[in-house]
């Protein structure tokens, strides 16, 4: 317990349980404990000044504005990632900013989620490498992180009241294991509760989430902040391990927790708690703290290499691109975004940028041939007729075009989801008709979810994904089209052929009050391989101005009856140009007693090559890549699993197969499991049939083998109320169903 703790009032306790002001907590001055600043990130430092608005959307302190996390996601790169953490880290330090709120690591449920942009990807094991190098770079400095939407926050449609319902499982496997690795990797000074229910409860008092498992099951030492307003009943809140209540609102919070106390309905243990894991820390921000000058110009090259690093070439026929930047024809740049950049998400992160690079006087400054320029369209769809007619003339007389397509804020912002995956209708008429009257076309997309590319790919030669790539996007689209810099980005979610292919299509966004996750763990391209579906460009997926090759597979298993291997494979630059490409490795369980996909994503690093360089890449497997949850813990099975490696997950042109001799997964049964599961223990069915001898013949024939197979689903407690309506005298099924329990307890755990 923090040593102040016990120096405090109850009042004051409960003041430090919410905040001081819209971004700062409360002050003990008596004391020394200091007010702290936590603010907007995750891809900018977005402070704000005390006389700022009260919603805190506008009139932020000039940062870099970074790639946000759909582009970064699309990186595969940690060390870049945490590279990225520490210069945040550096600018929060400069301008007095004690947390940083983010990373953002919620999957991508849907490619319509307004807010995907501040998330990585569509896989938990991405998402937490990238979100554990993020969190490492910024606390690196001193800075803490705040590790949000904890959890289920999958969509923006009603996300204050919307309860996620999501089994146990599902949430085990994909929506909670980014936060658990960066638990356990790193410790974050805060994790961020959502505003949605899980389950039924509001995660601000979800005691399951906040108590049983972030600090039970990870062992969290930090403490839990809530989403701004995301607090509904802040003595309930406290009661399940809320630290925080966000933002300040006057006394009514302070009030009502001291009020619960003193009448006994909240236990003053856990105000010390929660007050204790604020303090401590705190003081660990504090403590040791150099001063430090961000520089901005670094950053701001920084910023450049990421977004090369992730932005995605979806396709390049006839290698189109990269263009000659010193000689050939015209080149007509064509769309409103080469000159009004869309580089960030709209919302609670939007940044004001230290400078902004713009795509078309970058194309000018490093070409010398002669660069035209229309418009094309306009955001507000004034007169795009006119704008549309003079791109198409501009196009007929270049020898080749270069159109800068994507989604304004209008079209996708935190606060609401999409309706479509489309373009705006005006930009897929600029395609058509761009394409009739010159068909060297290279699309660049800004985007901060995926659209549908109808009508672009297959249809235009070239088409560069940039994402919302930060305040030096537009320099950095112009390095990767005259070839200065190569495309380093592979695909962080699937680009599906259609909305309705999407596993959570018929439960999205859900009716009143709820939304279920009915496809279960089938998320992205898990779904999509389970159900055998073409997509247009798979997860993984993204190509580079030069070629690589796979060989020379070796899966090492020391010892067969532990769930660890060991992955090496051979990459190989087979073509003219320096390049990188991300080494993925998907692990399929060929035999299990429950469902699972047929490949998963469980190790990946991504190589930088030289022309004709070859390397040798090792990726450990641990127990969780073999694993599934079930009955409480993770759970491996004996058997066989395939290892398949190669640069997407429709490309794994290396296969191998192990067998593990792990010890088969004990299943204790209860009361509510079936007569099959009792059957498959021993000591459950010895003790079964011992039970039905005295109901008579008739009752112990239900376990027979003729009959077995009928009544095998049945549960327990089911087939005992049947079994009993044949004893001689009247029994008592609790009791009987106890002894059972028992008897099997005390014969010890028996191999299902």
């Amino acid at each position: 317990m923090h040593p102040h703790v016990s120096q405090l009032t109850l009042e004051e306790k409960a003041g430090l349980l919410s905040g001081g002001s819209f971004w700062k907590t409360r002050a003990v001055d008596r004391l020394g404990i200091p007010s702290m600043v936590l603010t907007d990130g995750p891809h900018g430092v977005r402070y704000q000044r005390e006389d700022s608005d009260h919603l805190g959307l506008f009139d932020s302190e000039p940062a870099t504005s970074f790639p946000t996390a759909s582009a970064t996601g699309s990186s595969w790169d940690p060390e870049l990632v945490e590279e990225m953490g520490r210069a945040l880290g550096a600018e929060s330090r400069a301008i007095g900013v004690n947390i940083l709120l983010g990373p953002g690591v919620n999957m991508k449920r849907s490619p319509l989620c307004g807010r995907n942009f501040e998330y990585f990807g569509e896989d938990p094991l991405l998402a937490g490498v990238l979100g554990s190098a993020w969190v490492r770079g910024i606390q690196s400095q001193g800075v803490g992180a705040s590790v949000k939407h904890y959890a289920a926050n999958n969509q923006e449609t009603d996300r204050m009241r919307v309860s996620a319902e999501v089994d146990e499982r599902t949430l085990r496997e994909i929506y909670l294991p980014a936060f658990e690795r960066i638990v356990c990797e790193t410790q974050p000074a805060t994790i961020m509760c959502s505003y949605n229910k899980v389950n039924g409860v509001y995660a601000s008092q979800n005691r399951w989430l906040l108590s049983d498992t972030l600090r039970g099951d990870w062992g969290f030492e930090g403490y839990v902040v809530s989403d701004w307003g995301a607090v509904v009943d802040p003595v309930a809140a406290v009661a399940a391990g809320l630290d925080l209540a966000m933002p300040g609102a006057g006394e009514s919070v302070p009030e009502s927790i001291v009020e619960a106390v003193r009448s006994g309905n909240l236990d003053e243990a856990s105000v010390d708690t929660a007050v204790s894991n604020i303090l401590t820390v705190h003081d660990r921000l504090l403590a040791d703290r150099p001063a430090v000058t961000p520089d901005h110009a670094a950053n701001h090259a920084l910023a450049r290499r990421i977004a090369t690093e992730s932005s995605v070439l979806l396709t390049n026929e006839g290698s189109i691109l990269p263009l000659e930047a010193g000689q050939g024809g015209n080149i007509a740049v064509i769309g409103e975004f080469a000159r009004t950049p869309r580089y960030q998400g709209a919302g609670s992160s939007h940044i004001k940028p230290t400078r902004l690079d713009d795509a078309l006087s970058a194309i000018r400054a490093m070409s010398d041939r002669e660069i035209g320029f229309a418009a094309g369209f306009s955001f507000d769809g004034a007169d795009d007729s006119t704008l549309r007619a003079e791109a198409v003339e501009l196009a007929s007389r270049s020898e080749v075009v270069v159109l800068f397509l994507g989604l304004s804020d209008a079209e996708e912002s935190e606060g609401f989801d999409r309706k479509n995956l489309l373009l705006p209708e005006t930009q897929r008429l600029l395609v058509a008709d761009v394409v009739a009257a010159n068909p060297n076309v290279i699309v660049v997309l800004s985007n901060g979810g995926v659209v549908t590319l109808d009508g672009i790919a297959g249809v235009v030669p070239a088409v560069l994904e940039m994402w919302l790539g930060g305040q030096a996007s537009g320099s950095a689209a112009a390095e990767i089209l005259f070839g200065a810099a190569e495309p380093g980005g592979r695909l962080a979610e699937t680009i599906p052929l259609a909305l309705s292919h999407n596993p959570a299509h018929v439960n999205w966004p859900g009716s009143d009050g709820i939304v279920r996750y009915g496809e279960g763990v089938y998320i992205g391209y898990r779904w999509y391989d389970a159900t055998d579906r073409e997509v247009a460009f798979p997860f993984g997926y993204g190509l580079s101005y030069t070629r690589f090759e796979y060989s020379d597979l070796a899966v090492r298993v020391a010892d067969r009856t532990v769930a660890q291997a060991t992955v090496q494979v051979t990459i190989e630059n087979t073509g003219a140009r320096a390049g990188s490409d991300v080494v993925q490795v998907y692990v399929g369980d060929v035999e299990s007693t429950v469902d699972r996909p047929a490949r998963e994503l469980k190790g990946f690093v991504k190589v930088h090559l030289e022309p004709g360089e070859r390397r040798t890449v090792t990726i450990d497997l641990d127990d969780r890549a073999f694993a599934f949850w079930r009955q409480g813990s993770w759970v491996v099975e004996p058997g066989a699993f395939t290892i398949e490696v190669g640069s997407h997950s429709r490309s794994l042109p290396l296969r191998e197969v192990i067998e593990l001799e792990v010890p088969t997964p004990v299943i204790v049964p209860d009361r509510d499991s079936t007569v099959a599961e009792w059957a498959d223990h021993p000591s459950g069915m010895k003790a079964l049939r011992e039970v039905l001898s005295h109901f008579g013949p008739a009752a112990e024939a239900m376990v027979g083998e003729e009959t077995l197979q009928m009544v095998g689903s049945m549960p327990l407690r089911t087939m005992l109320t049947f079994a009993a309506q044949a004893a001689p005298e009247t029994v008592d099924l609790d009791e009987i169903i106890e002894s059972l329990l028992s008897e099997v307890q005390q014969a010890g755990p028996v191999p299902a």
